[in-house]
């Protein structure tokens, strides 16, 4: 058997490869994550080496320089202290059935190929939809990230608004958003979009409100005005975890008749907790919402649920037409790519349905109260910690603070130490164009005594 036969056949080598590499996984799965560390270029290169060869390395080799000099390079997102951007926990159920999910090669884009999965993944995005408060016949697709599932939803929106001007095109497309805007929107709309961005100042916490949205507005050209097609609201802002003004948001925007996208990819999961309920209201007003179940829904990277209020528009703008395609193209059935930029697309949304399915909603939910619990007990901790200054006070899990006194190298510092001594990952950021830090709590395995200990290595 020639070494290219081999590639595709089950051979003794082929299943002793799956047998060490499920035991590996089977391993990952049962510890406690280690913190690792990243590793330079050059000490990869002296460690590795060369990993592409002419002849292959073999299975045992590739793995062992995974398990020994690789894998220990990358940062596990998962740990109970890795506390800087926004992290991941995803459940065992999830990662489990995630490597089921790539054994099984499964093309998650249209119905005719994988009607079960699609009918899975339905099943939790109608959660979602249940969560936000959208009617029965919404609907969506997980796509890779909270970047797609934005640029899909803004996509949609804009071919809505043309459809509603009867074709006829502004001088300039422009969307609303303000300076807590994820980054990735913003670059989406200038750069993919070529669409104009109108940034409304914040409140004093940050938030985008409904009566500045109506002053700014008032304040344009007609010209710049008649061009807006959508406004993005965010859901729990990426780097001060506030929630905007969604139910003001929402009545300038049915004033004006515009597209109302809510961006919840971190902070929507907190739908899910009856204490944060509140901090959402008008979100059921929204055109299209994006989660990832990835961040606070304990789910393995990458995966976006977009869901829209109609997804008729979705599908509207983003059905491709080719003749290979026309088997798939049929009425009544719901394909996946039909709803996002994405035509190859992985079922990316199964390991999160079947962690529901394993758990129950009630867990989900006890599990992100139980994050929120951990959060306000960390930010009274910050109040009362004299060498601290607690610089927003949270919506949700986000905790931004300053050590007083302290200067970017202190910082600076001080987070490499912590991740030296492989104790927790926090980084700095800004607030203000001033350097101070925070800590994204998702991860229901943090705990208060944790954050306790990353205070106390302040002083």
């Amino acid at each position: 058997m020639s070494g290219y036969e081999a590639m595709h056949m089950s051979t003794p080598d082929s299943e002793a490869t799956a047998q060490a590499l499920s035991d590996y996984c089977l391993d990952r799965l049962a510890m406690d994550a280690p913190l690792d560390r990243p590793a330079s270029p050059a000490e990869l290169a002296a460690a590795a080496g060369a990993t592409v060869t002419a002849e292959g390395l073999g299975s045992a080799e590739a793995l062992r320089l995974w398990a020994d000099v690789l894998g220990p390079a990358c940062i596990s997102v998962d740990h109970p202290r890795f506390l800087s951007f926004i992290p991941s926990a995803p459940t065992k159920a999830a990662v489990s059935f995630d490597m089921l999910l790539g054994a099984s090669s499964i093309y998650g884009g249209s119905w005719l190929e994988s009607s079960g999965a699609v009918y899975a993944e339905n099943q939790a995005l109608r959660w979602i939809a249940d969560l936000v408060g959208l009617p029965e016949e919404a609907g969506g697709v997980f796509v890779q990230g909270g970047t797609v599932g934005n640029l899909s939803a803004l996509v949609a929106a804009r071919e809505w608004a043309l459809s509603r001007r009867s074709g006829v095109r502004p001088e300039r497309w422009a969307v609303c958003v303000t300076a807590e805007t994820h980054s990735s929107v913003k670059h989406a709309l200038r750069v993919v979009m070529d669409v104009d961005v109108i940034e409304i100042p914040g409140d004093e916490r940050g938030r985008l409100v409904g009566s500045t949205l109506r002053r700014v507005i008032a304040e344009l050209s007609p010209a710049a005005a008649d061009g807006i097609f959508a406004v993005v609201a965010t859901a729990g802002t990426t780097n001060l975890g506030v929630v905007d003004d969604i139910d003001g948001i929402a009545d300038v925007v049915a004033e004006h008749g515009w597209w109302l996208h809510v961006d919840g990819a971190y902070g929507g999961a907190a739908l899910a907790a009856p204490s944060a309920r509140s901090l959402f209201a008008g979100v059921e007003r929204a055109d299209s919402f994006i989660v990832d179940p990835h961040k606070w829904f304990f789910a393995p990277f990458d995966s976006c649920a977009l869901v829209y209020r109609d997804p008729r528009q979705g599908h509207a703008a983003h059905t491709q037409r080719a003749g290979y395609l026309d088997p798939v193209t049929i009425e009544g059935e719901w394909n996946p790519s039909d709803f996002s930029i994405q035509l190859s697309r992985r079922a990316r949304g199964l390991p999160f349905w079947f962690s529901l399915a394993v758990h129950g909603t009630h867990a989900y939910r006890d599990a992100v109260e139980h994050t929120l619990d951990v959060a306000r007990s960390g930010a009274q901790l910050i109040r009362d910690a004299p060498h601290l200054r607690l610089l927003v006070e949270p919506d949700l899990s986000v905790l931004i603070f300053e050590r007083i006194g302290w200067d970017d190298s202190q910082y600076t510092q001080w987070s490499a130490r912590l991740l030296e001594e492989q104790v927790a990952l926090v980084t700095p950021t800004k607030h203000h164009g001033r350097v101070c830090t925070r800590f994204a709590i998702v991860n229901p395995r943090t705990s208060v005594a944790d954050i306790e200990m990353l205070i106390d290595s302040m002083r």
